[in-house]
């Protein structure tokens, strides 16, 4: 059973990105993407952004994330409707619309790489996620950094193991021929007691 858990702990990180850096470690509560060993003292996903200053948010004093004013009205749909699209083309297991809202020269994992455990995943688990509090962040014309607390449900149709997971998840989109595309993700999980 441990065994199952630890592989659906993986599962669900993948999940949650399905797009980690293939030369990066990449630290999580089950461990490194990369070595596949589960850890239980690291805590949180880095998917390959150089200088970690750059992605970030703020929150207020009544703990809402800060919204970025400086979005024009026509971008910020164009953004959301993005960041939407890369939700609901994951959570139908469609794969040719999920690879269109992901960039074709990311900052933040391997395209090929991604695409492959993606198609992976869709094979071997039934997945949701919900995504809540949708913020964007952090806005230039080239770049917008999307917030969101994410839940994972995620179901191993063969063994019948569930996971469900919570955490902050912030999307960041590049502007590429005039579309938004995922470029790199973070996420940072819920700690369980």
């Amino acid at each position: 059973m441990r065994l199952i858990i630890q592989g659906l702990t993986l599962a669900a990180l993948t999940l949650v990105l399905a797009a980690c850096n293939d030369k990066e470690e990449v630290n999580s509560e089950a461990g490194s993407v990369n070595d596949g060993a589960p850890s239980q003292s690291e805590s949180a996903l880095d998917h390959g952004v150089k200088d970690k200053s750059d992605v970030g948010f703020e929150m207020s004093s009544d703990g809402n994330v800060e919204e970025a004013t400086n979005v024009p009205e026509k971008e910020k749909t164009a953004v959301l409707n993005a960041f939407n699209e890369y939700i609901e083309a994951f959570n139908e297991e469609d794969i040719d619309r999920y690879l269109s809202v992901i960039s074709k020269k990311p900052e933040g994992f391997n395209y090929e790489d991604d695409k492959k455990m993606v198609i992976e995943t869709f094979e071997n688990y039934d997945t949701v996620r919900t995504a809540e509090d949708v913020t964007i962040i952090e806005y230039n014309d080239k770049e917008a950094q999307v917030y969101s607390n994410l839940h994972i449900a995620l179901h191993e149709p063969g063994s019948g193991a569930k996971l469900d997971r919570n955490g902050r998840q912030v999307t960041v989109f590049a502007k590429e021929e005039g579309k938004w595309l995922v470029t790199s993700v973070y996420f940072i999980g819920e700690t369980s007691e």
